[in-house]
């Protein structure tokens, strides 16, 4: 074999680890929305505080939170969402104007435009029975 090709191998064997770190990390800085564990907030977005409705027992649940953001669009949240969640098991369903939806396992989860600016979005997440 080539020093050439021995060198990109070693290359390249020295940062998948470092790319798997970076994409470990960047998930791990990312803030949670609070009652939905597992569904990040995008960016330049903060949860609305006390605007949050969360219930259900063993069998189901609902959750819904509102999350604003001046310096952003619906365009780029959905762009973060559309990226993020099929990493954490989320699967797309569908989209309108001003709307995502995603299933995961028993659950449904949709993304809501209320408001442009400064943006609002709702975020509920249900079962689906």
């Amino acid at each position: 074999m080539k020093k050439e090709n021995k060198t990109n191998i070693f290359r390249f064997l020295i940062c998948l680890p470092l790319a798997g770190w970076l994409i470990t990390a960047s998930a791990a800085a990312a803030e949670f929305i609070e009652g939905m564990e597992d569904i990040p907030a995008a960016p330049a977005m903060q949860q609305v505080p006390g605007n949050d409705v969360s219930f259900g027992n063993d069998e189901s649940r609902f959750v819904e939170a509102y999350l604003s953001g001046k310096k952003t669009s619906f365009k780029k949240v959905s762009d973060f969402y559309l990226e993020t969640l099929p990493q954490l098991g989320w699967h797309f369903i569908g989209q309108d104007k001003n709307s995502l939806h995603f299933e995961r396992d028993d659950e449904r989860l949709d993304i809501v435009r209320e408001k442009t600016a400064p943006l609002l979005i709702r975020i509920t997440l249900k079962s689906k029975n």
